[in-house]
């Protein structure tokens, strides 16, 4: 092994280490290992920024504003809304939303997708009594299938269809994909029908926008008034009231003293109380008890009286500048109008007063400002409302040039007349000009982590390939599995693929394992197309655990999920893609001689 060698590997190694950790932002994380590589001389300085001008960057990006596009024309969730009554039990609700979620995720982003539908679900649970969590796991698990189906889809196959240029000269095309995606993403729909049943059936999301208390385990903050009817009764006569179906779990006094009140201690005037239960029993209290629930100190009454004051519920999205930081951190009040007053996490019980609880993405928030100016509030903190939404834009034949827009760029893209990255961002350029999406969004809308992870990781992973360090672990792969049959190690290529992405970015996952399946395939003396799609399947196909896919984790907190509960449901369907993938895959690809 050479110097060079050992040095990628080291980077690598290191940069997989920090992605587990998580202590860094993965874009951070991608950045520094970049930089790394450069100073070690692993990635010439001229090779150092090729990856911001490498088309899988514009494809990314364009594909997020051409999604967004298509989600503000609000035609998708019109159609879901018109459907949703006939929805009349929970397996129907299952097919028609999943089913929905996967064939609009081989055309828009999948997590733009399951964006669009998840208030519809929501909605849908609300109004036929049944459970959102029976609903949304599914949901996002369809939209991961069906991202696989076509080349923007999903960043893997983007990702996979640009290795595969380098090697070939011809990338994957938009649809060559759908052979294998498509019959995944049916089996997966078909499991999906009766497979919901797995899931626990004690689990309670987002059910009722009324109260403003919808999740099992909400945590919110109150303050006992001069007419409050409490001062003077002790935390167990508090409870008592509404039959110990809320639990006070912190009291604080005085000059900020915190601590855990017994059943015994006797509330006064002034006192701030943290109470945590169910979303019923909180709205009772709160009413019978006339507490005051606590506002970052500011009083949203004093508005105008045209001002109408509400509240909505909203998940905490993976760019959302919440992540990571407080509401006194972020200044929510000051900078955008709105005050925290509550959240759910899963699994999670709060003991810091709201204005300093630490918020990350999945988490379910309830916000409370202008009614007028919430949906631009949430869209500014990249936070998914979980309420239908009113569409901003004409509902008249302007509402469908997004979906006329995406569909032209994709017939240019079959018809092989221009390349993708030229067809995607001339959508979005023509959709910008069309007023389909405003510039201010549009920048908004960009996941500018995503981008810069990939920009900084492919010049890296290309290192491995230049120095050699892929053919050195394809040769060890070659004589480890020199016994085993074609598709064992097929198999094995979607298996690692699998395994690596809950703990690296899925993008991340095809950047590292790609390289490293192609020269596999061609020590072997074999094709590489079946272990890159191979590859590309596994790293898409994130169905254990809520943190490897974006889609899982903004389904978490709506569906009160636990870590395990996606083991539950993942599980079987990761074995369904792994025994009908490999075979499908070689038999659409074949592993033949090169």
């Amino acid at each position: 092994m050479t110097l060079q060698q050992t040095l990628a590997f080291a980077i690598i190694g290191v940069t997989m280490l920090l992605f587990v950790w998580g202590r860094y932002r993965y874009d951070l994380v991608a950045m520094l290992s970049l930089l790394v590589a450069v100073a070690l001389g692993v990635v010439p300085y001229d090779k150092a920024f090729s990856g911001f001008a490498d088309d899988i960057v514009i494809i990314v990006a364009a594909a997020l504003l051409v999604s967004a596009a298509v989600a503000r024309s609000g035609v998708i969730e019109d159609a879901a809304a018109r459907i949703g009554p006939h929805l009349t039990t929970t397996t129907l609700q299952v097919v028609a939303l999943t089913g929905a979620v996967a064939v609009l995720s081989a055309f828009v982003k999948n997590i733009g997708a399951l964006a669009m539908l998840m208030p519809v679900a929501i909605q849908l649970a609300r109004k036929s009594e049944s459970r959102p969590s029976d609903l949304l796991m599914p949901m996002a698990f369809g939209a991961l299938l069906g991202g696989v189906m076509t080349l923007i889809g999903t960043s893997p196959n983007i990702i996979v269809a640009r290795l595969r240029a380098d090697m070939s000269g011809t990338p994957f095309h938009m649809f060559d994909f759908m052979p294998v995606g498509a019959v995944l993403a049916a089996l997966g729909l078909v499991f999906l029908a009766f497979g919901w049943r797995l899931l626990p059936r004690d689990r309670k999301g987002t059910v009722s926008m009324d109260a403003a208390f919808n999740l099992e385990g909400y945590t919110t903050e109150a303050r006992v008034t001069e007419d409050s009817t409490i001062a003077g009764k002790t935390v167990g006569e508090v409870e008592e009231m509404v039959d110990d179906a809320v639990e006070i779990i912190m009291l604080w006094r005085g000059y900020g003293r915190r601590y855990a009140p017994a059943d015994s201690t006797k509330l006064r005037v002034g006192d701030i109380v943290l109470i945590e239960g169910e979303p019923e029993s909180l709205e009772r209290l709160v009413s019978k008890a006339k507490l005051l629930l606590v506002r970052d100190d500011t009083d949203m009454g004093e508005q105008s009286s045209t001002d109408e004051i509400g509240v909505t519920e909203a998940v905490v999205g993976e760019g959302s500048l919440l992540v990571g930081a407080t509401a006194s951190q972020v200044r929510l009040y000051e900078r955008f109008g709105v005050n925290l007053l509550a959240v759910s996490r899963s699994g999670k019980r709060f003991t810091d007063r709201m204005r300093s609880v630490r918020l990350k993405a999945g988490d379910v928030i309830v916000l409370r400002g202008r009614t007028a100016t919430i949906p631009e509030t949430l869209s500014d903190l990249r936070c998914l409302p979980l309420a239908e939404r009113a569409h901003r834009l004409g509902r008249g034949g302007r509402s469908l040039l997004p979906i006329a827009v995406l569909a032209l760029a994709m017939g240019l893209v079959a018809s092989n007349v221009v390349p993708v990255a030229i067809a995607f961002f001339g959508a979005a350029v023509l959709l910008l000009l069309i007023g389909a999406l405003p510039l201010r969004d549009a920048y908004e809308t960009i996941e500018w982590p995503i981008l810069i992870l990939l920009a900084c990781l492919i010049p890296v992973s290309d290192a491995l390939r230049t120095t050699g360090a892929t053919d050195l672990v394809a040769g060890l792969l070659s004589t480890a599995a020199a016994a085993a049959p074609p598709l064992v190690m097929l198999a094995l290529m979607m298996m690692t693929a699998m395994a690596v992405t809950p703990f690296l970015n899925n993008a991340a996952t095809v950047l590292v394992m790609g390289p490293i399946a192609a020269s596999f395939a061609r020590t072997l003396g074999l094709s590489p197309d079946p272990f890159l799609m191979a590859v590309a399947v596994g790293a898409a196909c994130d169905f254990l655990t809520p943190i490897g896919h974006q889609c899982n984790t903004l389904v978490m907190g709506p569906g009160g999920y636990r870590f395990g509960d996606y083991a539950r449901l993942g599980l079987p369907l990761t074995i369904l893609v792994i025994v009908v993938g490999v075979p499908l895959i070689a038999l659409v690809w074949p592993i033949r001689p090169q």
